[in-house]
């Protein structure tokens, strides 16, 4: 579903990442892993189109997406989930799932029924303000506004930072569904290891910027994994 070719990317003078390659499929979970600024952020925020990146290409569904904006990028069918969420804290959990149909023709532009599925808590706080909700409740509402868009990717970074443990596990659980259902591809920025461990079919390790290791579940070992994104 989604490819990455030899992307770079400047922070003024500062070079991050240097030539990334990554492959994430549909129907599966691809963890980017590695110890804080190393470049993973960065990374996500390439492709979702919110930092321009230098040089590369990036493909989705076999199409070359070029160098998208953010508004482009969510068109084209990725959805990003941003560290700190980003929820609109004045608006209502109903109106910022509403903020999803801007990318939307005008005839699917509905709330799917299988969101309040997904995520029960937010059917019963539909008309609270997205700054009444708990981190781990926004957290579910910013993923949740993500699928609003019908995406074919979905870019998740650090959901679990700052989450209580139970909404960990229901983070978790969704992750899981979405992934069985096969429809998209989803890339996993994550810290907590265990988490990311438990949920990924593909590892890529990032070091200096730079891919250490790139590998499905299958062909690595728990030890040698810590090992890369401990670099």
């Amino acid at each position: 579903m989604l490819e990455i070719q030899g992307l770079t990317l400047r922070y003024g003078q500062s070079r991050i990442l240097h030539g990334i390659d990554l492959v994430a499929r549909r129907g599966e979970v691809t963890a980017v892993m590695g110890t804080n600024g190393v470049g993973k952020t960065s990374l996500l925020k390439a492709i979702a189109g919110r930092h321009p990146f230098e040089n590369g290409r990036i493909t989705l569904n076999g199409r070359d997406l070029g160098h998208l904006t953010a508004a482009q990028a969510a068109r084209a069918g990725i959805a990003y989930v941003p560290q700190g969420r980003e929820i609109f804290p004045l608006l209502t959990v109903q109106e910022n799932l509403e903020v999803g149909f801007a990318c939307l023709a005008r005839g699917a532009r509905e709330v799917p029924g299988e969101l309040y599925e997904l995520f029960p808590i937010l059917r019963s706080m539909k008309d609270r303000r997205g700054g009444d909700l708990s981190g781990g409740q926004q957290q579910q509402l910013a993923i949740a506004r993500a699928l609003v868009t019908r995406p074919r990717v979905l870019l998740l970074d650090e959901p679990t930072e700052g989450i209580q443990p139970s909404i960990i596990k229901d983070i978790g659980r969704v992750i899981e569904a979405l992934r069985d259902r096969g429809e998209i591809a989803i890339v996993l920025v994550e810290q907590y290891f265990d988490f990311a461990h438990a949920l990924a079919d593909h590892f890529v390790a990032l070091s200096r910027g730079e891919v250490t290791l790139a590998l499905p579940r299958a062909e690595v070992a728990r030890e040698r994994l810590l090992e890369a994104v401990s670099i």
